[in-house]
C-alpha cells in the first residue's frame, strides 16, 4: 500500500482543491511511491510527532494543521518548523496534511463537533456556491437548555478547563452552531440563520460585541474545537485500510496552558 493509495482515500472525504486559496494542504513531504509501514494521525506535526512516528514504526504522518504554512527559504534548524522538517526527511517519514479541505467537507470537522454535541438535522453554516462544501454547520440540540446548563456541557463536552462566552441572552438554548478553528468571521452568518448558540475559536475582545443579546457566543479554544478531527481521520482509515497499523497520536500539542 502507497501513500497515494492513502492520500486518493483522503481526497474524496476532503478533496484538495475545496480548500481554501491561503491554504497548503496534500503531501507536504514525502514521496507518493512510498510503501507505507504505518500511520500516525495528530492534530499538528511538532518534533515530539516526529519521535512518536519512529517509536511506533509509522513512516506517513496524516495531521490536520499544515507544519508548512507560508514559504520555507531556508531550512537551517532556527524555528520549530525547520527542525520538524529536517527530521522527517532524515527519517523517511511523509507528512500530509488536510486543514480547510477538510474544514469545508460536510462529513469534516464541523459535522465531528455536531456529533460530539449530539445535534440532529446539522447542515452547513456557511454553503459555497453548490451548497455541498463549506464552514461550519448548525444543527439541533435534542432537547432545548437552559444557557448555564448548555455552557457547562460544552465545556465538559470540549473538554476545557475555561470557555469565555459573551453575556447570556436569557433565551434557552435549542438551535447551535459551531465552527471548528477561527470563526469569528461567521458571527454574522450564525445570528442571521437564528442561531442560539455559536460555538468556535479565537474570539476577540470586539466580536463578543456582535452577539448583540441575539446569540450566545462561546470560545471554546482552537485546539479544543479541533481536538476530535484527528479522530475522525482515524474513523475513516480504519473502515478503509487494514494492511497497516492507523494510530492516534497520544500526544497533546496544545500549545495553551490554563491556570
Amino acid at each position: 500500500m502507497t501513500i497515494k493509495n492513502i492520500s486518493d482515500y483522503l481526497e474524496k472525504i476532503a478533496p484538495l482543491n475545496q480548500a481554501e486559496d491561503f491554504d497548503n494542504v496534500g503531501l507536504l513531504i514525502g514521496n507518493e511511491t512510498t510503501e507505507v509501514n504505518g500511520v500516525l494521525v495528530t492534530l499538528d506535526t511538532l518534533e515530539e510527532t516526529i519521535d512518536e512516528a519512529i517509536k511506533k514504526n509509522c513512516n506517513l504522518i496524516i495531521s490536520f494543521h499544515p507544519i508548512i504554512f507560508s514559504g520555507l527559504k531556508k531550512i537551517n534548524g532556527n524555528s520549530y518548523v525547520e527542525r520538524v522538517v529536517m527530521k522527517a526527511i532524515q527519517n523517511n517519514i511523509a507528512i500530509y496534511a488536510t486543514h480547510t479541505a477538510l474544514d469545508n467537507s460536510k462529513i469534516g470537522v464541523s459535522a465531528k463537533m455536531c456529533e460530539v454535541l449530539g445535534l440532529t438535522n446539522y447542515s452547513i453554516l456557511l454553503p459555497k456556491e453548490d451548497s455541498t462544501i463549506g464552514m461550519g454547520m448548525i444543527g439541533d440540540l435534542h432537547k432545548p437548555m437552559f444557557e448555564d446548563d448548555f455552557l457547562t456541557f460544552t465545556k465538559k463536552t470540549f473538554k476545557t478547563n475555561g470557555i469565555r462566552f459573551s453575556s447570556k441572552t436569557g433565551k434557552h438554548i435549542k438551535k447551535v452552531a459551531v465552527l471548528g478553528g477561527s470563526g469569528s468571521f461567521a458571527i454574522a452568518d450564525a445570528i442571521h440563520k437564528k442561531a442560539d448558540a455559536y460555538i468556535s475559536a479565537d474570539f476577540k475582545y470586539h466580536d463578543f460585541f456582535k452577539a448583540e443579546d441575539k446569540i450566545l457566543l462561546i470560545d471554546v479554544g482552537h485546539y479544543e474545537s479541533e481536538q476530535f478531527t484527528k479522530n475522525l481521520l482515524v474513523e475513516y482509515l480504519t473502515k478503509k485500510f487494514t494492511s497497516f497499523a492507523v494510530i492516534l497520536s497520544e500526544k497533546s500539542t496544545n500549545p495553551i496552558y490554563y491556570l
